[in-house]
């Protein structure tokens, strides 16, 4: 079975469009097991019921932005090893330097085209 077969996502972004473009570019991967949340909170709420592989999360929403979000998964024993890819249309050397402190494996500034994106995700879990 291939990676992309067995590889759980969940894609954060407080915007549904934008919520809507990364999960068509999963899709055209072959990458058909994503969950999706608006907001930081109601992410982890959904991965202690349903653990991923990776975790896809824009860096600017409101009340948790991405850094605590990440912040957030490292400091549980159940989601400290799932990997982390944060986009930003931001990509301030403050922000990459935390996200990198805190554990992020990868990062992909906005915007951004799918090509990049399966890069990104590849970095982290592997040739899908």
């Amino acid at each position: 079975m291939a990676l992309r077969d067995q590889l759980r996502v969940i894609v954060v972004d407080d915007m549904s469009t934008s919520r809507g473009l990364i999960t068509n570019a999963l899709d055209s991967f072959g990458i058909r097991n994503v969950a999706s949340a608006a907001d930081g909170p109601s992410a982890l709420q959904k991965l202690a019921v349903a653990p991923v592989h990776l975790v896809i999360s824009d860096y600017n929403m409101p009340g948790m932005d991405g850094l605590q979000l990440l912040h957030a998964l490292r400091s549980n024993g159940a989601t400290r090893g799932v990997g982390f890819l944060l986009i930003t249309g931001r990509a301030d050397r403050e922000i990459i330097d935390m996200g990198k402190r805190l554990g992020m494996n990868n990062f992909l500034k906005k915007p951004f085209d799918p090509a990049r994106l399966r890069a990104a995700i590849e970095a982290i879990v592997g040739k899908l």
